[in-house]
């Protein structure tokens, strides 16, 4: 399986690339224009990501504009089976949970520090890891 984070902090970066290394193949990148860029190629690879975790609060591009630009991408390729993101922030603004999850279509939302406990669990609901 595959999987991308968009994360603009190194150390948030690194956390995140060493919970998911043993369980995907990770890609990373640093900003929204960035996350769009990778996902578009993954596309035109034929190898999507199975999982986005996506960064809210990004430079040169945030990460809900990012998300709702890979629906809109994967509405125009017709992929059928849509990638799990989940999106990651500091933030606890709940008009920005309800944005994430009804216009961006996010799959699930984490509040940082992402602890990998909490991480996993999100992923046995979304289906991308089995006990």
């Amino acid at each position: 399986m595959r999987a991308l984070i968009a994360e603009d902090e190194f150390l948030g970066r690194k956390l995140l690339s060493n919970f998911l290394d043993p369980l995907f193949d990770t890609d990373i990148v640093v900003n929204g224009r960035e996350a769009l860029e990778a996902y578009e190629l993954s596309i035109e690879e034929q190898r999507p990501y199975d999982l986005v975790l996506m960064d809210i609060m990004m430079p040169e591009m945030d990460g809900l504009t990012a998300l709702e630009k890979i629906r809109e991408l994967e509405a125009d390729k017709k992929i059928e089976k849509k990638s799990v993101v989940i999106m990651t922030t500091a933030l606890s603004d709940p008009k920005t949970v309800i944005r994430s999850f009804h216009d961006a279509e996010a799959s699930a939302y984490i509040v940082k520090p992402v602890e990998k406990s909490k991480l996993y669990e999100e992923l046995e609901k979304v289906g991308l890891l089995s006990k």
